[in-house]
């Protein structure tokens, strides 16, 4: 006879479409600088407002600072919880900076906090997010982890063991979705979807890569592992014409 599984609400929602979803995520001032990802163009967030409703973008990213002066309403909102400096050096940790209170009155339909497994301070990171998925499931709000394994207890981030277990700890930490990297290919992708067990899994963009042909090969390889979709930043707004770009992403993901 087979287990029945208990289906839970999937609180991505207001992000899905026919169960795909496609962020805009534009929370790398705080964690980069402004010298090291953006032009006279992309550094003023009113442009990836406009990017993210004519791109028609599931959903964008922002700081609560960015949202609070540049969130117009037209794209479901995330507001990132907890953030970092590149400017310390040694083991990574990231700590909350906004509360979910503050994020729903800024109109955020879910929440993001980013965690480093592997790191000496994971165990902080893990409490952090503990009681920020209570405080936004008790909203209704899904809450999303950034999962990236780092420190020097890794030494491969994208491999399909370190890959799949940080799908596995959004998992285990009660995330409603995960953004991770690409391990490379759909094969080893497809593993770590399956060890999230049904949390809803996107590839982190990450840095703009060699050619747009580069990129869309790795969304291509991610919709075939069956993830729900990717949470894309600079390969998007770094682009010559970033509109014509998340055109090409959004007919791989909605195909």
């Amino acid at each position: 006879m087979p287990l029945n599984r208990l289906v839970k609400q999937d609180r991505m929602g207001a992000f899905l479409k026919d169960g795909k979803s496609m962020l805009l995520a534009y929370d790398q001032g705080l964690e980069h600088g402004p010298s090291t990802d953006f032009t006279d163009k992309n550094v003023d967030p009113a442009m990836i407002m406009e990017t993210a409703a004519k791109g028609k973008f599931s959903g964008v990213v922002f700081q609560k600072g960015v949202a609070e002066r540049f969130y117009d309403g037209r794209v479901p909102l995330i507001v990132k919880l907890n953030g970092k400096t590149s400017l310390p050096k040694g083991e990574p940790v990231s700590r909350q900076v906004c509360s979910v209170e503050q994020a729903v009155s800024l109109g955020a339909k879910g929440v993001g906090y980013t965690i480093y497994l592997g790191s000496q301070f994971e165990g902080e990171m893990f409490a952090e997010f503990g009681k920020i998925q209570e405080q936004a499931h008790e909203r209704g709000l899904p809450a999303i982890a950034w999962i990236y394994p780092r420190g020097a207890a890794v030494q491969n981030d994208t491999s399909k063991e370190i890959v799949s277990y940080a799908a596995r700890a959004g998992l285990e930490l009660g995330a409603d979705a995960v953004k991770i990297k690409y391990t490379g290919d759909p094969a080893t992708f497809a593993w770590a979807v399956k060890s999230a067990a049904g949390v809803r899994v996107f590839m982190s963009g990450g840095p703009k890569a060699p050619t747009d042909d580069d990129f869309l090969k790795q969304v291509k390889g991610v919709i075939e592992a069956g993830a729900t979709g990717l949470a894309v930043g600079r390969n998007v707004w770094q682009n010559a014409d970033p509109l014509a770009m998340a055109d090409k992403i959004r007919k791989i993901i909605f195909s």
